[in-house]
């Protein structure tokens, strides 16, 4: 199986690429069009800001061929957030792949007193919907860090709260996106990432 890594001006490809290594898979990190639109499988990872990273796909011709790729693409966590409509972090228009706006997390206070800003750490998943998700239990942890969050929409297939209910993976058509990094999920992100490759 050809794997590609969108290369661009995100972190975490690093540690993408080791997690892959420990579920026995190999992949090619690439700006290339031709090398993107032939892989069977993408993977688009991120950390980072939004405003800027869109700039530097634009400035690559990246946004356009992201939008048509075919074959199934994995966004995560920034790179989840690109592919929705927009994003408040900078105004940013995104690539729309998804309808979903992403917003900033409001300080506000919970049960749990008052909530952080980014969320950095475990939280849980639940409603899970998709192959994406097979054999992972519902409320299992996952790994996140982000200021930022997709609402609750039509693309859905999982979700977490932190001060309010948000959508913490999306599906549409043979587009993925986590906003948890599965590259940090221990054994829940190991089996997401497997479920991925074998879809």
């Amino acid at each position: 199986m050809e794997l590609a890594i969108v290369k661009y001006n995100a972190g975490n490809i690093q540690s993408v690429l080791y997690a892959l290594e420990r579920i026995g898979a190999t992949a090619t990190v690439t700006d290339d069009h031709e090398q993107l639109r032939k892989a069977d499988k993408v993977i688009f990872p991120g950390v980072g800001e939004a405003s800027s990273a869109m700039r530097y796909l634009s400035e690559r011709g990246l946004d356009k061929v992201l939008r048509e790729l075919q074959q199934p693409v994995l966004g995560i966590c920034l790179g989840m957030q690109l592919m929705c409509a927009y994003s408040e972090e900078n105004d940013t228009d995104c690539l729309g792949i998804f309808e979903e706006n992403v917003k900033l997390f409001s300080p506000g206070s919970t049960a749990d007193g008052p909530i952080k800003i980014p969320q950095i750490g475990w939280n849980n998943i639940y409603s899970l919907k998709s192959e994406l998700f097979k054999g992972v239990p519902e409320n299992s942890y996952c790994y996140f860090v982000h200021g930022y969050y997709a609402a609750l929409g039509e693309h859905t297939i999982a979700t977490t709260e932190y001060g309010l209910p948000y959508s913490s993976a999306l599906h549409k058509n043979n587009f993925y996106g986590v906003q948890f990094h599965p590259e940090k999920s221990a054994a829940t992100g190991e089996s997401i990432l497997k479920n991925f490759l074998n879809i």
